[in-house]
């Protein structure tokens, strides 16, 4: 496959590279040598006004961008993952996700009675410790009906009656409903069975970029194992999970802990879908991800964490150790600047859509005229005359949000008004994608899952 780009390994994270803002000596969080504070300085910060197309990963703002998103497994999982893509017409971006690939639970292992994977490779048994969980996957192409042509092809089996009336109506019933994906679950590849989400590249890079839903997005926040990667999807990435940070901030108080942090950049993505609402999930899911899941969120987010100028870790003396990245038990308290200004700033660096659903809230609250309101939002533009982004300095309007005292109401109702009807409708889209029968036995098992304590 000539778009797949093979995979830089990520090096464990015992002291992590920063990057994005200066540090002197009193203000540095890690004891990072001279020569490291050097490479920092030389660092652009401003590579979110900066955002051209890119062609290849050299053009990427600076050497290890976004290396933060390339999780860790062992080479052999991996290489069994990669064999199930290998399975499918060409990808542009690939990721698996979910319990299958990082475990939510300690005790998933002894609850299993019955393996779903008929066949699997031995590296998939040892990583999940006896094989209990399908593997889940999203596969981004260019060219969706074109993918689907060719998956009917070879796997017809996969589809359900949507399937014979061929790739057009696939396609569309993929891109115009719900979130823009399409499940195929309980599907066995290689001997392991999986669920597997194709999307159209355009609509994860909108939905990276502006959360137009949240539901590829939130996926995003949480570990997920990268398998195909493209440079424009790392970028646009790397602004998700720095959006997913700020807008937690607006939901915190001005002191907090990792777990605090990490739990509610899980939760966006699940405020407002139904699966949560009607029993179809654990109901300690966002916990156990990040109980079970904290030092790959520490990977993830801490670079970001340490580039946002308004955050700052309270316990200097426990992230200076070189070995604190895996000191699960270890929850840093964190504490933001309430101030304004910078609260107004992260409301303008908000994503697109959902800033615009903020601001409509304001402006029913405000009693904003009509004219007066659209002209504001023509002025807050991201995009430049030319075309290009332009710094995203807060507005008036912007710091007046940030003073409120229910900013964090009125965020977590955005992200409510974001999640709920995309999420909802691609429910009931798996009905007609999945069928009948498969569309079943995934909700017993998702309401079983519900039920446990």
């Amino acid at each position: 496959m000539a778009c797949h780009r093979p995979l830089l390994r990520i090096a464990q994270l015992r002291q992590p590279f920063l990057y994005g803002r200066r540090f002197n000596s009193s203000q540095s969080q890690t004891s990072a040598s001279s020569e490291s504070t050097q490479n920092l300085q030389s660092l652009p910060t401003d590579w979110e006004d900066n955002l051209p197309s890119l062609s290849d990963f050299t053009e990427l703002p600076y050497k290890d961008f976004g290396k933060n998103q390339l999780l860790e497994t062992n080479e052999e999982f991996k290489r069994s993952l990669r064999g199930i893509l290998r399975q499918f017409p060409p990808i542009s971006y690939a990721f698996a996700y979910g319990s299958g690939v990082f475990p939510q639970s300690d005790a998933t292992a002894s609850r299993i009675t019955h393996s779903p994977h008929p066949n699997p490779p031995e590296a998939i048994l040892k990583w999940q410790k006896g094989g209990g969980k399908m593997i889940d996957f999203v596969f981004a192409t260019k060219f969706t009906q074109h993918f689907h042509s060719l998956n009917l092809r070879t796997h017809r089996d996969h589809y359900s009656i949507l399937g014979s009336l061929g790739s057009g109506l696939v396609s569309h019933v993929q891109d115009a409903y719900g979130a823009g994906a399409y499940f195929n679950p309980y599907i066995t590849v290689n001997g392991t069975m999986i669920k597997y989400a194709v999307v159209n590249f355009d609509t994860l890079h909108r939905d990276l970029s502006n959360w137009d839903t949240l539901y590829l997005a939130g996926r995003l926040q949480k570990p997920v194992k990268i398998l195909y990667e493209e440079p424009n999807i790392r970028v646009a990435n790397q602004r998700n999970l720095l959006s997913a940070v700020r807008c937690s901030l607006l939901l915190l108080p001005p002191s907090f802990t990792e777990k605090q942090l990490y739990s509610t950049i899980a939760g966006l993505s699940y405020t407002g879908d139904p699966r949560m609402e009607y029993g179809s999930e654990h109901p300690k899911k966002i916990e156990n991800i990040v109980t079970h899941q904290i030092r790959n969120f520490r990977l993830l987010y801490h670079d970001l964490i340490m580039s946002l100028p308004n955050m700052s870790y309270a316990d200097q003396h426990a992230i200076s150790k070189s070995d604190w990245i895996d000191d699960t038990q270890l929850n840093v308290r964190l504490n933001q600047d309430m101030d304004p200004e910078r609260r107004g700033n992260i409301v303008r660096r908000l994503p697109k859509s959902f800033r615009e659903k903020l601001y409509f809230l304001y402006q029913r609250k405000f009693a904003i005229p009509g004219r007066e309101f659209k002209e504001m939002l023509e002025a807050s533009k991201d995009e430049d005359a030319k075309g290009g982004l332009k710094k995203q300095m807060g507005t008036a309007f912007d710091r007046r949000i940030a003073g409120e005292d229910d900013l964090p109401d009125m965020v977590a109702k955005a992200v409510n008004q974001t999640v709920k009807w995309p999420s909802t409708v691609q429910s009931i889209k798996g009905i007609f994608t999945a069928g009948p029968a498969r569309s079943w036995k995934y909700l017993q098992e998702k309401r079983g899952k519900g039920k446990l304590n």
